[in-house]
């Protein structure tokens, strides 16, 4: 029987909140356990304190954040602009998710605007890849484990590639009716506000999450607020071609009709033509 668990793996403190929240959420209201994991401390976030005290900081909003959604927290493995691809992280990454034993695994698309975030979401493939090879030794040591596991790809920011080309997801999931525990679970993280509008000029950071979550609502063509997603191939991850997500989730799930057979051998970024 498989297992109703799911674990969102990304690179920062409030990138979950930011793209991944409200699917999880939904998941935990359809009776499933949820985790974060993210991979960096977040000790680059702040203009007015050291790494040190700004990684405390971090990690206490991060707790908080997820406390609020009923979603167990996993500390991070190392800091900003170090999420570097490599046998060290990816034995560590294995480890949390061999700990979990998760059916689903929310991460960060392959293509986004930051090497931190690109890194992450291909660690937590590989991570997710492993989780049946016996052979693979994690840090630290964890049995792996056989059931199908589906990995989910969030939408990148700015809903575009990093050379600027609109991409659309091949699902979107409904987050209307659980947009405010979103929002005040971002909001936990209050540090950040300073430092966004200081060096990437995003004034509210809430905003700027409604107002993705409105684009894909938008760009889905049924819903007010939604989370986009990509699912990653099923081969070497479960036995057959399955989707959890759309299981889990029903009528607040709607696959992409224009996301064919066809266009599935297409990049994983789909530009809007």
């Amino acid at each position: 029987m498989s297992r109703k668990t799911a674990i969102a793996i990304a690179a920062h403190p409030d990138d979950i909140e930011f793209k991944m929240c409200g699917t999880l959420l939904l998941l935990r209201r359809a009776g499933w356990s949820i985790h974060c994991f993210n991979l960096a401390t977040g000790n680059g976030g702040s203009t007015l304190y050291d790494s040190a005290r700004t990684t405390e900081i971090r990690a206490e909003e991060a707790r908080d954040a997820a406390r609020l959604i009923g979603a167990t927290w996993h500390p991070p493995i190392t800091d900003d602009m170090e999420i570097i691809y490599g046998a060290g992280l990816l034995r560590k990454v294995a480890a949390v998710v061999r700990e979990v034993r998760p059916t689903i695994v929310l991460t960060h698309p392959l293509q986004d605007y930051m090497e931190d975030h690109m890194e992450t979401g291909r660690l937590a493939v590989s991570a997710a890849f492993a989780h049946t090879i016996a052979n693979y030794v994690t840090d630290p040591p964890r049995p792996s484990y056989p059931d199908d596991i589906t990995v989910y790809h969030c939408m990148p920011h700015g809903a575009c590639d990093p050379i600027r080309r609109p991409v659309v997801p091949s699902a979107w999931v409904d987050t209307g009716s659980v947009h405010h525990q979103s929002m005040k679970a971002l909001a936990c993280h209050h540090s950040q506000r300073e430092w966004l509008d200081a060096t990437q000029g995003m004034g509210d950071y809430l905003e700027s999450m409604e107002n993705h979550a409105r684009h894909m609502g938008s760009l889905s063509g049924a819903f007010h607020l939604a989370e986009g997603w990509w699912r990653h191939q099923h081969d070497g991850f479960s036995r057959a071609d399955i989707d959890p997500l759309a299981d889990a989730l029903g009528t607040d799930y709607l696959p992409n009709p224009h996301f064919t057979a066809a266009t599935r051998h297409a990049p994983l970024i789909n530009a809007i033509p």
